[in-house]
């Protein structure tokens, strides 16, 4: 079969498309975006009519994956860890429904936050939702994976959490392609109340799921993503979880690891691996990337009967990335490397690039404040956020996608008046719009700053499903029109928008003020692509 040199995000797009797609639905977010662009531009993709949609949020993404699965057709919703929160109402109730069509849920975890708020990790919410995990330690298993992903989702007729890390979602490498598989046809569940989780529905579908748990945790077992090493130093047993097998291998080139070694793939564990390397290894060394899940379930599993060894008990950092020299050090031997960045390199902070429209938004709300003092501006989450850091420091809050209107309220409701909230027009209809709501409802006496730059900015420049809506749908939800100020965000009309703004701080209600300029960055884009066109003319 044809080879190719590909992304891990790209991996998990090209399996799923030759594992026979029909339709992807995503937010974008950092380290996931890829897996969706990738098919979103890929000529194959078109040719074989699979829908691939940018959502409002990720659980608009996974309500949609569910309702094509529904149909008898296989789905993914693709998302990072923070937007697996967002999904997690129909995540773990689609544990409960179970599936039709095949249903894999990709959710990119970013251990020491390259690019995110916290560094959570996705295996939380499998086992919360009782669902198996697939989690590969390199690009080939990626592709793999969703192979099998998908059939072990129409075997037992639930889904499957895809999980990866930043690491394996932007590192390449090469991949073998399966034979290609055709698209299922569509067809309606056999249980036609199996979606409906009326009590009566609900508790027996989750007897089922629970009894599941034996079968799924036997696939563990022998679906040879879980693989178990012998080794002659029974002193030392390790787990190796998804890509912190890298890192051990690394630390053994020839590949010689003189100890037992299990390797994990899929979850829920496989007990009997678990407890063959336990009853033959005095100490136990959990290797995995991110929150210690696998050290937390061993304490479980095994009691207090073994020494265990990983995150929880310092051996390895409780916070951030492995890297094959955390895991010379826990094998108790020396760094493998130097240290990783030279402390001549001197770290450059991010800025917002020249000429982004969001410098002069925050330049007019900067002086517009001036007269009420600083710590009354709630950020949200996208470049703008950039605004904390000098010399704008302009912002004071940045907590998740859409809590920028609500703290502001909170913080009127409090006496904090005038209060401003800034948002970017993808974080609004992501999750910024019910905030006003509320907002409107209770009449606060708050400002907010919807920059609209006309695309989704920070993961590159997705479409913005508020393009051209936001002045219509902050009317319809009950802003007064005469507080709905749209303003064009350049230097040379500062002291108008100054005085746009200061007249809004000055209003004892819910206003709206919507700069709008277009993101310099696609700007470019789209008029090299026109002068592109036009030379080939």
């Amino acid at each position: 079969m044809q080879k190719m040199i590909l992304l891990g995000d790209e991996a998990i797009a090209q399996g799923a498309i030759d594992a026979g797609l029909s339709g992807i639905y995503a937010y974008p977010g950092t380290p996931s975006t890829e897996i969706t662009e990738y098919i979103i531009a890929s000529k194959e993709a078109k040719n074989n009519g699979i829908v691939a949609n940018w959502t409002a949020n990720e659980k608009t993404a996974v309500e949609t994956a569910l309702g094509m699965s529904y149909a008898g057709k296989r789905a993914m919703a693709c998302m990072k860890h923070v937007g697996l929160n967002v999904a997690a109402d129909p995540f773990i109730n689609s544990a409960v429904t179970g599936i039709n069509g095949g249903l894999i849920v990709v959710s990119a975890d970013d251990p020491s936050m390259h690019s995110s708020q916290n560094e959570q990790d996705s295996r939380f919410y499998g086992k919360f939702a009782l669902l198996p995990i697939l989690e590969p330690s390199n690009q080939q298993e990626a592709y793999d994976m969703v192979h099998y992903g998908f059939d072990l989702s129409e075997k037992y007729q639930i889904p499957v959490l895809f999980r990866i890390t930043t690491r394996l979602a932007h590192s390449r490498s090469g991949i073998e392609r399966k034979a290609k598989r055709a698209q299922n046809e569509m067809t309606l569940p056999g249980d036609l109340k199996q979606f409906v989780l009326l009590p009566a529905i609900a508790r027996r579908r989750y007897k089922g799921l629970l009894g599941l748990q034996p079968q799924l945790e036997n696939e563990s077992e022998n679906s040879g993503w879980n693989q178990y090493t012998d080794g002659p130093d029974k002193s030392l047993g390790i787990i190796a979880a998804g890509l912190a097998y890298n890192y051990l291998l690394e630390n053994f080139p020839e590949g010689n690891i003189p100890y037992p070694v299990l390797k994990i793939g899929q979850y829920p564990l496989p007990r009997l691996w678990v407890e063959k390397i336990a009853n033959e290894c005095e100490t136990l060394l959990v290797l995995e990337e991110g929150m210690p899940v696998i050290e937390e379930m061993l304490k479980g599993y095994l009691g207090n009967c073994l020494n265990i060894k990983g995150r929880l008990d310092g051996t390895l950092p409780r916070d951030g990335e492995l890297n094959p020299n955390l895991v010379a050090v826990a094998l108790g031997g020396k760094m493998i490397r130097g240290e990783e960045v030279p402390s001549l390199v001197v770290p450059r902070p991010p800025s917002l690039c020249a000429g982004c429209p969001h410098t002069d938004s925050y330049l007019a709300l900067n002086e517009a404040m001036k007269v009420y003092g600083k710590g009354r501006v709630f950020s949200d989450i996208g470049c703008y956020t950039l605004a904390a850091l000098p010399p704008l420091e302009a912002i004071n809050s940045c907590v998740d996608m859409g809590a920028s209107i609500t703290m502001a309220k909170g913080a009127a409701d409090a006496g904090l008046v005038p209060a401003v909230a800034v948002i970017g027009d993808s974080t609004f209809t992501h999750s910024g719009i019910t905030g006003l709501l509320d907002a409107v409802i209770s009449k606060s006496p708050i400002t907010i700053l919807i920059l609209d730059n006309s695309t989704t900015g920070m993961t590159g420049g997705q479409p913005s499903a508020a393009t051209g809506r936001i002045a219509e749908i902050c009317k319809g939800i009950g802003v007064e029109e005469e507080h709905i100020r749209i303003l064009k965000p350049l230097r040379k009309n500062h002291d108008e928008n100054v005085k746009i703004i200061a007249e809004e701080l000055a209003y004892p209600g819910v206003s709206v003020v919507i700069p709008t300029r277009e993101c310099v960055q696609t700007l470019n884009r789209r008029m090299r692509e026109k002068f592109k066109n036009k030379k080939t003319e």
